[in-house]
């Protein structure tokens, strides 16, 4: 599966621990990361400071859904049920 454009669902829902440019100490569930664009792309995209936990990410549909709405539900439950 291809990651859908302008979905960012990765960048909000998940909880990141590992230092982002910018954000230090990572960032909490449900906070939308600040690399995330209007659009919903992810500035960081491609760069070398862009965090390891984000590069490995891999799309799927058990864990994106068929929607914007979904993925974000589907990642903010696996937030939760891993915590």
């Amino acid at each position: 599966m291809q990651c859908r454009p302008g979905c960012g669902a990765c960048c909000i829902a998940p909880s990141i621990s590992s230092p982002i440019p910018g954000m230090p100490h990572g960032k909490p569930a449900g906070e939308r990361c600040i690399h995330l664009s209007v659009d919903y792309l992810c500035a960081l995209f491609g760069a070398p400071g862009r965090p390891p936990v984000c590069s490995q990410f891999q799309a799927e549909p058990s864990v994106c859904g068929s929607n914007r709405e979904e993925a974000i539900s589907l990642l903010g439950w696996l937030e939760q049920a891993t915590a």
